[in-house]
Formats: structure tokens, C-alpha cells, sequence
């Protein structure tokens, strides 16, 4: 099992990295990337205390361990600089905090984070097939994702991805241990986004694609 979107209590999780990762090894999963939340103010900070302790740590627990980001409200027209800096630092995985209903995020920025190249657009709400053909082009995977509240949207994300050819990733967005969800409750709700079995693997290959670039880039 792959997830490529947590958070530790360097922003809004209730863990260390150290007690995450552990838990994740011992949950069966054998890549994760931490991503906490980030914008201008902290990016910087937040690369610089993770870089150093990924690889014991991802080593330590028999699983590989990216060190990313999340960009959260972040403002559109900011992404593009926000996320170069992330790479600048060190960050292995980008993603940007997208349209979800549940939130309030500036409109504009599923497609400013797309026109940007990051690496996963997560829980991009009401996403438009215009902004899904660009994802598409521009090889940013969409998130379906098992979190309560986001998840709201999945069918409909999964929809226009099948129809315009983006690629699909599927994570917890992991905030507490209880968030680590079984490879089999993330089959269902893949499943009951309107996704066949193949699908499902597909997105879990997707993943794994995710983490052996972001690996390379170490």
C-alpha cells in the first residue's frame, strides 16, 4: 500500500513523523510520502527539517519515505513560485490543496496548480473537464481520496479522469493513525467512486510511479 498524502503536527496531524511512519509500516504499507500543509510563509522550514531524517527514518521502518508538500491556500496566482521553491528545498512530491467542497479555496486553484506541474492535484472538488484535459496534458495525477468531506466529489473526479485520459492516485490524506486506511476499505471506496478493479490498480501503479520519481530525485 502507497500513500502520497499525510500530515504530521508540523502542520494540522496528530503525530510525529517517527510515530506516522512507524504506524504505517506496521498498517502494511510499504511507501508514503509526508506532506504537510504549506504555503510561502513555511515551505522553506518545513523542507529543512524533514529532508534530513526521511531516509533513516523511510530505512529504519523498511518502507520508502518522500519528503513533499502540501500547498494549501496558497493563492493562484502564487503556485508556480511556491511550488519552484518547494523543489528548490528538497521537496521529493508536490501537491496543492484543490477545490474541495468543503472548503473555502480561492477559485482558480485547481487550474493554477495544474498550469504548474505539481505532481498531485488532491481532492480537486468540482474540477472542470477543461481543467481535467490540461491534467491530462500536462501529466498531474488527480486524487481520489478515502478523507471524509473530500471524498464528496470522488465519483465525479473519477468520471471526467476516465473520460479525458488524466491519471489517477488514491490516498488517505492521513491526519491520525485511524486515517491509515487497509488496502481492502481503499478498494471500496475506489470502487464505489465508480472505478473498476483494474482502475484501482492502475491508480496503485500510478502511485507507485510517483514514488520511484520522487525517490530518483533524492
Amino acid at each position: 500500500m502507497i500513500d502520497l498524502h499525510t500530515h504530521t503536527f508540523f502542520s494540522d496531524g496528530e503525530l510525529g513523523p517517527a510515530e506516522l511512519v512507524r504506524r504505517a509500516a506496521v498498517a502494511g504499507y510499504t511507501a508514503l510520502a509526508i506532506t504537510d500543509h504549506a504555503d510561502q510563509s513555511n515551505i522553506v522550514s518545513l523542507l529543512t527539517r524533514l529532508r534530513p531524517v526521511v531516509g533513516e527514518l523511510g530505512e529504519a521502518n523498511g518502507l520508502t519515505l518522500l519528503a513533499g508538500a502540501e500547498l494549501t491556500h496558497v493563492p493562484p496566482k502564487m503556485i508556480t513560485d511556491v511550488a519552484q521553491m518547494a523543489r528548490d528545498n528538497g521537496a521529493q512530491i508536490i501537491s496543492v490543496h484543490g477545490e474541495t467542497i468543503v472548503e473555502p479555496v480561492i477559485g482558480g486553484t485547481n487550474r493554477a496548480a495544474i498550469e504548474a506541474g505539481v505532481d498531485i492535484l488532491a481532492h480537486p472538488g468540482l474540477i472542470n473537464a477543461e481543467e481535467v484535459q490540461l491534467a491530462a496534458e500536462k501529466g498531474v495525477f488527480l486524487e481520489i481520496t478515502t478523507r471524509k468531506g473530500h471524498s464528496l466529489t470522488n465519483g465525479h473526479v473519477v468520471k471526467l479522469a476516465l473520460q479525458y485520459g488524466a491519471r489517477l492516485v488514491i490516498n488517505n490524506d492521513a491526519h491520525a493513525p485511524g486515517d491509515l486506511l487497509s488496502d481492502e476499505m481503499m478498494r471500496k471506496v475506489a470502487l464505489g467512486a465508480g472505478m473498476t478493479a483494474e482502475q484501482f490498480e492502475q491508480a496503485r501503479a500510478n502511485s507507485l510511479e510517483l514514488v520511484k520519481r520522487g525517490a530518483d530525485a533524492a
